[in-house]
């Protein structure tokens, strides 16, 4: 069976049962969208494609010639962008997981639920146009490139490498999509993710975040979906988890990959099902949440590393934004600085009005392995301590900056000792220095450097492991 309906739509179904297809095509044209494209021969679908250039394919996992993974496997060789879901008459999470390597956008299993499958079919158009306004953001791009300059009035992004991440922001903002936001500590990921929510249509609701770090295994349940009255020992009163908190809004996780992974299915099941309980309670209650998630991690090494699932990492990621470090980001730096400096002026009633050309020059040269939160804490410290008209380089002592003399590194010195200036031994050193300072309060390190209580935990430990650590 074959049929290609005379206007031209964005959707093909693919199955071997041309009664599967029938009713598949009277429900999407019932529901009001284009009628679908349907064959039930696998083998012509390559050549379809190419000839009407489908954004949208639905494939049966089972069809005689080409199976629906072979065919997925085609379709993502030549055509990436078109997005593609599989049907199975099994739930198995292995069919599921496989589908998702092979970039399937999600897998539905039989019997279909129509209203579901709609709901997919639209929110997978709306992630190829997505994709194609990504094309755009490819070359060097301006503020003026954004749609809307003026939603990011209150963000201070020079450099074309941050102009493109909002332009990621802009792009994604408006749908439902759940977000992945990566990059290192202290790039400004929530703050991101609530830019995400004060665009979003559930703008008007609350923005509500959680550091899963701080989640103990023993609470999880209790924090994520609450408790009714009576539920155990001492719960006297009803209360919300924070899916409940959040709903009609935006629910934030941070440091998704510090949870721990015997409750990770928990948190996959509620997503997948769009539903939970409270503890001691067996009334259901649907979740209306968009969820936003961060990580300061490498999620995919977290995956290899089976410390985080490959099935909820999938789930969650129907966008992934990555922020560049600021050391990747030059164009940003002077632009922070001169905000940060009026900022702390105005603050401590200070007439500073400018950097002088040697803190300048200083303040580029820089890594920032704390990134902008570090340039904010250095800027703020030299502000105390300059006296003058001019942001100087000598403000921003001796804790902070080699003296001059020291500054120009030579060759010879850094085939001498390079391992000292590798990203992570600066890291090492610059979480050292702040626990030292702190009196190794660990909690309130954790806080200074902007990171979960368990991540610095987790740091310390891997620099005592290490050879000749500490």
């Amino acid at each position: 069976m074959k049929s290609i309906p005379e206007r031209k739509t964005p959707v093909l179904i693919v199955d071997d049962d041309s009664g599967f297809l029938l009713t598949i095509g009277e429900v999407l044209k019932s529901s009001g969208m284009p009628e679908p494209a349907l064959v039930s021969d696998s083998r012509e679908v390559i050549g379809l494609i190419r000839e009407h250039q489908f954004k949208f394919v639905l494939l049966d996992l089972f069809m005689p010639h080409l199976s629906g993974m072979e065919l997925l496997k085609q379709i993502k060789e030549e055509f990436f962008n078109t997005e593609c879901v599989i049907v199975t008459a099994s739930d198995e999470i292995s069919t599921a997981v496989e589908a998702m390597k092979e970039w399937a956008y999600d897998y539905l299993t039989k019997p279909v639920q129509y209203e579901k499958l709609v709901i997919l079919i639209q929110r997978a158009l709306e992630r190829y146009t997505l994709r194609q306004g990504l094309s755009l953001y490819e070359r060097k791009n301006t503020r003026e490139d954004l749609a809307d300059p003026d939603a990011f009035s209150d963000l201070v992004a020079m450099d074309n490498a941050t102009i493109r991440v909002l332009r990621q922001v802009e792009m994604v903002a408006p749908t439902e999509y759940s977000v992945v936001i990566t990059g290192e500590s202290g790039t400004g990921k929530e703050m991101l993710a609530r830019k995400i929510h004060e665009l979003s249509q559930r703008s008007e609701g609350p923005f509500v975040g959680l550091n899963m770090g701080a989640v103990s295994e023993s609470l999880f349940t209790d924090e994520l979906f609450g408790h009714a009255k009576g539920a155990y020992t001492g719960a006297a009163n009803e209360r919300k988890g924070f899916f409940e908190s959040a709903r009609t809004g935006t629910l934030f996780m941070d440091e998704i990959t510090d949870l721990d992974i015997n409750l990770q299915s928990g948190l996959l099941r509620v997503i997948q099902e769009k539903e939970y309980y409270r503890v001691g309670s067996t009334k259901t209650r649907d979740v209306d949440v968009r969820i936003v998630v961060a990580t300061n991690r490498d999620i995919f090494e977290e995956i290899k590393a089976k410390r985080f699932r490959e099935d909820l990492f999938h789930r969650l990621n129907m966008f992934h934004i990555d922020i560049p470090p600021l050391r990747e980001r030059k164009g940003d730096i002077l632009p922070l600085a001169h905000y940060f400096l009026r900022r702390f002026a105005r603050e401590t009633h200070k007439d500073i009005t400018q950097i002088s050309p040697e803190a300048v020059q200083f303040l580029l040269a820089q890594d920032y392995p704390g990134n902008v939160r570090e340039l904010k804490n250095k800027i703020a410290s030299a502000v105390l301590r300059e006296e003058t008209a001019d942001l100087s380089l000598e403000a921003f002592g001796p804790a902070g900056f080699l003296p001059a003399e020291q500054r120009i590194i030579s060759a010879e010195a850094l085939q001498q000792d390079r391992s000292r200036w590798r990203l992570e031994q600066v890291e090492k050193e610059h979480i050292l220095m702040v626990l030292a300072s702190v009196n190794s309060n660990k909690t309130q390190a954790a806080k200074i450097l902007g990171i979960g209580r368990k991540t610095l935990l987790r740091k310390l430990k891997s620099y005592e492991d290490a050879p000749g650590g500490s």
